[in-house]
């Protein structure tokens, strides 16, 4: 019986490696990032990102057994993000899952990134673990630079897409924005440091779909709007009145992901709703979405930051799961930039 796992998570920029248990407990999570490489790009550079892969992984891999104080006779299996993501992110860490694999005479299994994210909030340390009462089922809201959509999850393989974005994704929008304000990147992160200090109703910004009745949401819209604002004030008024539009613009964000979320849970009857990805970093996205929970009697449960950006312990657990119901992944397994159609109904 598989009982704990070493997990690779590389399908974007982050480097990630991990030992973690079936219960969800994790020894160790070790990562290393790459935003000082793709700065100056203002974006990933996908070749660039998997080139530093191939640098980082293998002693990451020799830090996390050495931080979880194990060793190779410790773990059952190697789990490994093969989709979606880059393809030659992908390609990096999949290739050394099975190199190791072999070596080691371990089975190793493939894992979607998104199951990782949906299931992050059952992962424990030392600092964290879920509430007691947490369990199955969910609506979840999982926001990253590339995925935007709600999910109801039921339990482990078993999950509905109810909605997603039809366009780009409320990351993506964070980071291009940032970009055309100058800010630079990471944007998300540096938008929401900004915005603490500005006022989120100085300027108007679309709110696109949010009343719609489906779940579906559209950041497209906000994003040349903000470019046709950035491009009226011109580079002075910008730069006088930036706290005011990244909090203004920020807000826009939010309402669009609060209001899909109440809607889904409304209609699903929810008595539990979960963010995960790496928006749910956002500060001012938490604190509306706790204050709009407890307002409902609604248990929210937000992974810590750790585990809410790509890391490899959501790979683990979510890998450590289905190896210990026989699931094991061919030698021929290859990487994809898209979910299967059998991984979400």
């Amino acid at each position: 019986m598989v009982e704990r796992v070493l997990s690779i998570e590389t399908s974007c920029d982050d480097t990630s490696v991990a030992i973690v248990e079936r219960s969800g407990w994790v020894h160790s999570v070790v990562s290393a990032s790459q935003d000082l490489e793709h700065e100056m790009y203002g974006g990933i550079v996908p070749e660039i990102a998997a080139r530093n892969h191939s640098i980082a992984l293998l002693p990451l891999v020799e830090e996390a057994f050495k931080k979880a104080n194990m060793t190779w006779k410790d773990v059952q299996g190697i789990t490994v993000t093969n989709r979606p993501g880059l393809v030659g992110a992908l390609i990096v860490g999949l290739v050394t899952a099975k190199a190791l694999a072999q070596s080691k005479k371990l089975p190793f299994l493939g894992v979607n990134h998104l199951e990782g994210h949906l299931l992050a909030p059952f992962l424990k340390d030392a600092q964290y673990a879920p509430p007691e009462d947490f369990d199955y089922p969910y609506v979840g809201l999982a926001i990253s630079g590339g995925h935007t959509s709600l999910y109801h999850i039921k339990g482990l393989g078993d999950y509905k897409v109810l909605g997603a974005t039809k366009d780009d994704a409320a990351g993506e929008c964070f980071d291009k924005f940032a970009k055309m304000a100058g800010l630079g990147f990471p944007g998300g992160v540096r938008i929401d440091q900004m915005a603490k200090t500005g006022n989120p109703h100085a300027y108007e910004f679309p709110r696109s779909m949010i009343h719609d009745e489906t779940f579906d949401m559209s950041f497209s819209g906000l994003k040349s709007s903000g470019q046709r604002m950035l491009e009226q004030l011109g580079p002075e008024m910008v730069k006088q009145n930036l706290p005011d539009l990244c909090a203004s613009f920020q807000e826009a964000i939010v309402d669009v992901l609060i209001a899909k979320l109440d809607r889904a849970a409304k209609v699903m009857r929810a008595k539990r709703v979960i963010l995960t990805g790496g928006v749910s970093a956002n500060s001012r996205l938490r604190a509306r979405a706790e204050e709009w929970a407890q307002k409902k009697g609604l248990r929210l449960v937000i992974p810590p930051l750790r585990y809410c950006t790509d890391n490899a312990a959501m790979i683990g657990y979510v890998g450590a799961l289905r190896m210990a119901r026989g699931e094991v992944s061919p030698l021929d397994a290859g990487p994809s930039p898209h979910t299967l159609e059998s991984d979400f109904r």
